[in-house]
Formats: structure tokens, sequence, C-alpha cells
């Protein structure tokens, strides 16, 4: 068996005295573990950094056997993302996620296609809070928890939609939440078409979204608390917004 494809390494282990297992998210093959020999060489291991776009080339004498990966660079990303360490932060948070949630070797083209977008955005560091944003919303979507925020789930009303429903991810107007207002979620502006940016309002969208992460997909799927790098990303962001602007 054997196949090639281009992906994105999500993480990658010491396997023996030269050797590593990464896990790597494809188009074609979803997200998929291999065995690279040599992968701890002076020669190899530094193209196996987090993020890293490579070229892989899988083959094994069975198809459910663990297999064996040859890897070619075709794009690193981990000197950028190192420049800052937000978006640094932002790259664990988004790897450690992806390899949490993801099923072996169930493809996800959609997603996958959002993440290299992500991933692409590292050097521009005051886009990247939203656009990784928009990318757990995307994450939720593609596993079968996608939010609706478009109309209220109750009147269908498309205005003043303040709450979000914690069983169902749908928005609901101040009207059509009544008297159960107090059991639904606050809508966070930055979740709205045109919403505030700022990171203050991007850390309460992603408490939203991190409460979908944590109570319907980790706990249905995983069973497992959600990775640490996504709480310290979003600690930087948090402590980022609580700081004083310069004076001019």
């Amino acid at each position: 068996m054997d196949w090639r494809d281009t992906g994105i390494l999500l993480s990658s282990r010491r396997h023996g005295e030269s050797s590593m297992i990464i896990d790597v998210f494809t188009p074609d093959r979803g997200r998929h573990a291999g065995v690279v020999r040599g992968g701890a060489s002076r020669k190899v291991a530094p193209t196996l950094q987090p993020g890293a776009q490579l070229d892989l080339a899988w083959r094994a004498r069975l198809e459910d056997h663990l297999g064996s990966f040859t890897v070619e660079l075709q794009r690193s990303r981990a000197a950028i993302a190192m420049q800052n360490r937000t978006t640094l932060a932002g790259l664990n948070a988004t790897l450690s996620l992806l390899a949490f949630v993801l099923p072996e070797r169930e493809p996800h083209p959609a997603l996958y296609a959002q993440t290299q977008n992500l991933l692409d955005l590292l050097d521009q560091t005051d886009l990247w809070p939203l656009a990784y944003l928009r990318w757990e919303t995307a994450l939720l979507e593609d596993l079968g928890y996608g939010l609706d925020l478009a109309r209220c789930a109750v009147t269908g009303a498309t205005d003043d939609l303040i709450y979000v429903s914690p069983k169902s991810g749908r928005a609901v107007s101040a009207k059509g939440a009544g008297d159960w207002a107090d059991r639904l979620l606050p809508m966070p502006d930055a979740l709205r078409d045109n919403g505030a940016t700022e990171n203050s309002d991007i850390v309460k969208a992603l408490g939203l979204t991190g409460y979908f992460l944590e109570h319907k997909l980790a706990a249905d799927q995983v069973g497992k608390p959600l990775p640490d790098a996504r709480a310290r990303f979003l600690d930087i962001l948090n402590r980022q917004a609580a700081a004083p602007r310069p004076q001019f």
C-alpha cells in the first residue's frame, strides 16, 4: 500500500534511536501517522517542525499498519511563528486541537483548506486572532457542532440576536428568549457579521466557541478536557486585551 499527498505536521515524537513518529493532517487522508526513518538526524530533524508543510509519501505492507513516511519540506512555519508569542501560542493551539479532535484517517478537506489558510497568515499578527476565531467556528461546523447565528431559533427573526442556545448552538433573540434568558449564553459581538474585532471581543467569542468545543465536541467524542495549549493562547490574548494602551 502506498500514497502521496501534502500535509501539515501536527506533532512528532522520537521512535527508537534515530527515527520519529509523525502525525500529519492531509487533505485526502485526514489525520495520519507514520514513521520517518532517520527523522531524528541532523539532516531531517529541522524539517519536522510543528506546522511545517510537507510533501509526504507513505508506504506500508497493509493499509491498517502504521507505515513509514518519506518527507520533503514544502514550507516551514515555525520560524515565522516564533517571532511573535501570540501567533506561536496560536499555532500550538491550532495543532493541538487538530490532533485532539480529528479521527485518524478520516478526510476533512474543507477543514484542511481552512487550516492551511490560517497558518499562511502567521506573519500577519494583527489579523491572526480574528482568523483563529473564524477557524474555530469552521472546526465546529466541520465536525458536526456548527453554530447557527443567522436567525432566532424561536421566532425566526434576524435582528436583536443577543443569545446562543447552549444545547443547539442556535441564536436566540431578546424576544425569543423570554423567561429562558438566564439559561442562554450571551452572543459575543465578534461572532456577528461586521462585529467588533478587538482582542477583548475575540476572547469573549472564543469563550463561546470553547464552550461547544469542551461541552459538546470533547465530551461527546473524546472524553477528555481540551488541550492546555488552547488555554495558554487565550491567556495571552486576555493579557493583551487588559494591557493599557500606550499614550502618545
